[in-house]
């Protein structure tokens, strides 16, 4: 389902996780349900939010590493002399 970006098979798998007896896939599915929309949709496009999330990461990286020490310009310089 994952990899061949089959989304809607999405309800029949949740169905077949609630009819079985494992608890912690259980609350993995009820976690979905609340946005089934979103989980849908991520597992139907070939679209990822992966190169954004990793900009963020080496942001906070970043951020961590001059945490007591820097100020915010020095925290800007760094960031975009990385880019």
């Amino acid at each position: 389902m994952m990899r061949d970006l089959r989304g809607e098979e999405l309800p029949a798998w949740m169905d077949r996780v609630l009819a079985d007896d494992l608890p912690a896939l259980h609350s993995l599915v009820n976690g979905m349900k609340r946005d089934r929309d979103a989980v849908t949709a991520g597992l139907s496009t070939p679209w990822s939010s992966g190169r954004v999330e990793g900009h963020v990461t080496r942001a906070k990286l970043l951020k961590r590493m001059g945490f007591g020490r820097a100020n915010l310009d020095l925290l800007r310089r760094r960031i975009l002399h990385r880019v």
